[in-house]
This record gives structure tokens, C-alpha cells and sequence, in this order.
């Protein structure tokens, strides 16, 4: 399977904006059968993970209290399946969402901007998120939480700690997580069953998107020039991409190869 040509032109700026593409060597353990369940199973958690990320964004930076409590609530449903294992028809029985509009805070310029993209991000991690446990339900492959891999945690390590720096950077980190996850749903999906080759190539779009937004808001919020940190954090990421890793997940480095 070839990708369209409008797929290609869409992955063209994510693949410039990487500085490596991810190792064969990733792609030839992620599309083992044996490795099905837990590419899903994370896929799953990176969906929830960048919908936490997202809110916790907006909790700290971009609402008021009262506010905060909407995006917990519109959280709960989805952090109840995984940490609390309530699984019944959790998605099924109502349409979920925002319950009111969110206040912005006062005092910081870009609150309207950031919680504009957050949450058009959210619903769509969220929405990604049940579209996964939906394919895993058919499967008759049960869900339960992954211990997470070294990806988040590296990138993060590369993050500052003064404001507005931290923001600035966790905006970055936002952006090169999103462009992965674009960059390897491509990757992985002509070597998948129709039905996964489908929903992989449906996630482009959203994922070459959410990046864009990462970086707008990071230079907005800046107001200047951040190629440097955007170069920096760029390196860390390829690092933590192309190093041997001895966890796969989604977002593992190079598979250790055992002698």
C-alpha cells in the first residue's frame, strides 16, 4: 500500500520538522503479531496521556477554578475506565464531553488561543482514544495500563524551569510527541490488516495538525525566536528515537537486540 499523494504533501512538513525518521528496526518489532496487543494498548494510553496533557495546560495556564472542574469532569469517564477499571458501556451510554464553556483567566494573553487548540485536541485524543478500546473490544483483546517507556520522561527532562520557559518548552515537547505519533502511524500502517491500515491513516490529519498547533502557541507565547530551543528538544527526541531501548512501546527508541 502506497500512501496518496495528498498524505505525502501532509507528511512532508512532519518529517522535516523530525530530525530522524524512526529505525526500521522499530517497525519490523511493532508489526510482529505477538506485538499487536501492546502497540494497542499504548496507542490507547498515548491518546488519554496527550488529553491529561492538554487539560493540564489549560488547568494551569488558561482557566479559572471553576473552569478546572469542567475539564475533570469531561476527564473522569475516561481516567474511571483506566484507573478504575469501570468498563461497562463507559463510552457507549451518552455523548461525552465539555458540560459548560470555560472561563478564561485573567491576565494572560493567550488563555482564549489556548484553550481554543487544547480543546478541539482533547475531544479528538478522546475521541481517538475510544476508537482504539473499540477495535481492541473486537479483538477480544483486554485492555489494562502499560508501564510507561523512557520517551516522555527524556523529553521532559529537557524542559526548563522558570515560566514562561516551561511553557514554552512543554509546547515544544507537545509538538515533537504529536509529529511522532503522525510520523509512525504512517509508517507502520501498509504493514497492517485493513482494518488498522484504515483507522492509522485516518489519525494523520489530526496528529500533523496538533503539532502545527504546539508550535504556534509555543512562538505566540515567546514572542520571539525559538528555533534554539526547538533544535535542542528536537535532538533529545531523535536521541531517545534512535538509541536501543529495552521496552517497546509506541514511542521507543531503537528495539535492544539480544545476542
Amino acid at each position: 500500500m502506497q500512501l496518496s499523494q495528498e498524505l505525502e504533501q501532509l507528511l512532508e512538513p512532519v518529517r522535516g520538522f523530525l530530525h530522524c525518521e524512526t529505525p526500521q528496526a522499530w517497525i519490523d518489532e511493532a508489526i510482529k503479531p505477538e506485538n499487536e496487543t501492546i502497540l494497542l494498548r499504548d496507542h490507547a494510553n498515548c491518546e488519554l496521556k496527550a488529553a491529561q496533557t492538554a487539560m493540564w495546560l489549560i488547568r494551569k495556564y488558561g482557566i479559572d477554578k471553576d473552569s478546572g472542574s469542567l475539564l475533570l469532569e469531561w476527564a473522569k469517564p475516561y481516567e474511571d475506565f483506566v484507573y478504575k477499571r469501570q468498563r461497562e458501556g463507559v463510552f457507549h451510554a451518552k455523548k461525552n464531553g465539555l458540560s459548560a464553556p470555560l472561563t478564561p483567566k485573567a491576565g494572560f494573553e493567550h488563555s482564549q488561543d489556548l484553550i481554543d487548540k487544547m480543546v478541539r485536541l482533547i475531544k479528538e485524543e478522546f475521541h481517538h482514544f475510544e476508537q482504539v478500546i473499540e477495535i481492541m473490544e473486537k479483538r477480544d483483546m483486554p485492555y489494562s495500563p502499560l508501564h510507561a517507556g523512557r520517551y516522555a520522561r527524556g523529553m521532559m527532562s529537557a524542559v526548563r524551569t522558570h515560566e514562561p520557559a516551561t511553557l514554552i518548552d512543554k509546547l515544544i515537547v507537545g509538538a515533537y510527541i504529536e509529529a511522532r505519533s503522525c510520523e509512525r502511524f504512517a509508517k507502520i500502517a501498509p504493514y497492517l490488516d485493513a482494518e488498522l491500515q484504515k483507522f492509522y491513516i485516518s489519525l494523520l490529519r489530526s496528529e500533523a495538525r496538533h503539532y502545527q498547533d504546539y508550535l504556534t502557541l509555543a512562538a505566540a507565547i515567546a514572542g520571539g525566536d525559538i528555533q534554539d530551543r526547538i533544535t535542542l528538544i528536537g535532538e533529545k527526541e531523535a536521541m531517545l528515537i534512535q538509541t536501543p531501548d529495552d521496552m517497546f512501546r509506541f514511542h521507543s527508541g531503537s528495539p535492544l537486540q539480544v545476542a
